[in-house]
């Protein structure tokens, strides 16, 4: 076992905010190298996960929205787990459905039943079984998914309220405490499956990554009672904590983005990118891991708004384009624009569009850039 292994323990619909309140979170912040400005590419699990696998926007992969998990052009982005296997890693991924993440690659892709199966237990014991590849000098990739959050919210928000009714809305206090008890269980379940990994000293070999794909609307904007329908800071900026022995843990501030993470995990493992497959519109974060300065990339996000339907558009039609100071969302369906000046107004309260601010065009212009890249 000539490199380390790599786990990927993906909370889903886990809020930032909730993360840098939790004794749990940031006890593994105090462990980790955190980065507190994370950007996800698609708030909603399907195209993020596509995204954070090929390190590329669902603009170039084909997996754009909730229905085009089919689309991914598999024979033109190389996912990371396919780079893993090609070098001998035992492959495993545990997620909610079969749509989420891309399969090619993985020796074992299973589902479990979100609403009666254990993840702890379940991911706790798919631990011993690759404690045991370890044993026979096998290096392994495993991905867990913990759906709960997931799941609660479409059973307690999605199946109860529309995008627009007035009593979810009104109810802020209600939704938060809601939120918050899925996001304790969260808590729960990470404590555990972390101290599983340090009973089995995996920590020692292995390269762990924690995020979330999304955030979870607790009622600030009208319109959108969980996500998927803006491209609001409350879902777009997830949160991420890389850990393995030989990073000094830190937080960096600066923003990256989630199609950032398969570069910086095989530059971490030393494995080379392949010339025939397309490039990344991700770039490895291990400059900065390692404290040097590198330019900071815009993050490009966008989601399907279904307005007054009960399904999501089968295309994009609310977009964005962010740096930590500044975000442009452009809303396809009626062609409006917002700006927020993001250091003065986080919650994006004042839309400056139309001020004559010089950011506005040039944000515009790498907006229109992206969304038109194949």
């Amino acid at each position: 076992m000539n490199k380390k292994n790599l786990i990927i323990i993906m909370i889903d619909g886990g809020r930032l905010d909730r993360a840098l309140n939790s004794s749990v979170f940031n006890a593994l912040k105090s462990k980790s190298v955190f980065f507190s400005q994370s950007i996800t590419y698609g708030p909603h699990t399907i195209a993020a996960m596509h995204a954070v696998f090929s390190g590329s926007y669902g603009t170039r992969t084909g997996t754009n929205s909730y229905w085009s998990t089919f689309k991914f052009k598999k024979n033109r982005f190389k996912t990371i787990t396919e780079y893993l296997k090609e070098n001998n890693y035992y492959t495993h991924a545990d997620v909610i459905n079969e749509l989420v993440v891309p399969k090619q690659g993985f020796d074992d892709y299973a589902v479990h039943d979100e609403i009666n199966d254990d993840l702890t237990q379940r991911h706790k014991d798919l631990l011993d079984d690759a404690n045991e590849k370890c044993k026979l000098n096998q290096n392994f990739f495993l991905y867990l998914h913990y759906s709960n959050i997931h799941t609660g919210i479409m059973n307690q928000v999605l199946k109860k309220y529309t995008n627009f009714s007035e009593e979810f809305f009104k109810s802020r206090k209600q939704n938060e405490e809601r939120y918050d008890s899925l996001f304790n269980a969260a808590e729960t379940y990470l404590d555990s499956i972390l101290n599983k990994i340090s009973e089995l000293q995996l920590d020692e070999n292995s390269i762990i990554l924690v995020i979330s794909d999304h955030g979870v609307s607790v009622g600030e904007k009208f319109g959108e009672r969980a996500y998927g329908v803006f491209c609001y800071d409350y879902t777009l900026r997830s949160f991420t904590y890389f850990l393995a022995k030989d990073f000094v843990p830190k937080e960096i501030s600066q923003q990256i983005r989630t199609i950032d993470f398969m570069p910086t995990i095989l530059e971490y493992l030393g494995i080379k990118l392949d010339p025939t497959f397309e490039q990344l519109d991700g770039i490895s974060l291990i400059p900065l891991i390692n404290g040097e300065n590198i330019p900071e990339q815009t993050a490009y996000s966008e989601t399907g708004n279904p307005l007054d339907k009960k399904e999501p558009p089968k295309e994009p039609n609310t977009m964005s384009i962010r740096s930590s100071k500044w975000k442009l969302i452009y809303n396809q369906h009626n062609q409006t624009k917002e700006l927020y000046d993001l250091e003065n107004d986080p919650n994006e309260e004042k839309n400056l569009i139309g001020t004559d601010l010089p950011i506005e065009k040039s944000l515009w212009d790498e907006l229109k850039d992206t969304q038109n890249s194949t």
